[in-house]
Formats: structure tokens, sequence, C-alpha cells
């Protein structure tokens, strides 16, 4: 069993959210989904027989979702973080989870997907051009605040000096 299991909270999307990024991330599957009884129900305010957690798996990461209710939303204060060795892959997850339009994006990779969760598309490479020499480090830096979706083969020709 996980030690440490991710627990996203939303108002009364839950399961719509669990079956979205099980439908973008391959090898991802939906587990245990509880669903509100009579008490539940009565106490949530939410119908009796809808999703209450929905338990559900991305790439072998568990994660947790529950329709709480609209007390509390995300932040970019927490963010998931898709790691992605080719640009095909930067661009499959980008497109699949700014699925409601680019007005999601943010600058560096960041994006929100529709549900206002936030999300980091990089490069496997990033840290590699990020670390060593403070030169190199500042180019990347440089070409990487001019973005919003990241671009590999802009960031390697900044991580090896060359100019446009």
């Amino acid at each position: 069993m996980q030690k440490i299991t991710p627990h996203l909270w939303f108002d009364s999307q839950a399961e719509e959210a669990a079956n979205f990024y099980v439908s973008i991330f391959k090898g991802s599957t939906i587990g245990r989904i509880s669903r509100y009884g009579e008490a539940g129900a009565k106490i949530s305010g939410k119908k009796q027989g809808t999703a209450m957690t929905v338990a559900f798996e991305l790439a072998g990461q568990p994660f947790m979702a529950l329709n709480g209710g609209p007390v509390f939303r995300f932040s970019e204060a927490i963010s998931f973080m898709v790691t992605c060795e080719t640009q095909q892959e930067i661009d499959y997850y980008w497109e699949k989870l700014s699925e409601s339009g680019d007005e999601t994006a943010q600058q560096c990779g960041w994006l929100k997907d529709k549900f206002g969760v936030s999300w980091q598309i990089v490069p496997a490479a990033l840290g590699e051009f990020m670390s060593g020499d403070p030169r190199r480090s500042e180019r990347v830096m440089e070409a990487l605040l001019r973005m919003k979706k990241l671009d590999l083969e802009l960031l390697r020709r900044a991580s090896e000096g060359e100019t446009d």
C-alpha cells in the first residue's frame, strides 16, 4: 500500500475528473468508488448515490478524489509535474490537460485543467539543462521565461549556447 496518496477535493466533479485523468494517462485505472448513503447525503447536501470518493491511479501513482462541496478550491500552491521525454509527449499532455482552451496556459510549462488543478508539463532534460554552468542555467531560464508550453528544442539550444 502506498504510504502517501494525493487527495483532491472537488465540489461535485470527483468522478468526472478521475475519468478525465485516467483517459489521458496510459495504463491508469479507476479503483474503488464510495457513494453517499442516506447519512452522508444528509450531512453533505449531496444526492444519495452520488460519488463521495473515487480512488484512481495515474501512471502508477494512487490518488483519491472527494466530492466535498464548494468549501475549498485548488490553487497553484500544489501542482502535479508530468515529466516528458519528447516534444511529442509534451504536446500530448499539454493538449489533453488544457482541454478547456489556451486561457489555462501559464508561464514556464504550467497550466490549469478544466477542474482548476495545476499541472507542470516539463521535459525530463530540464534539470540537466538548468544545472552546472551558471551561464548555461541563465540562458535556459531566459528561454523558459518566454514560454508557456515548453519547447524542448529551444531549451536544448539555449542550453548549448545556440542563439536564434
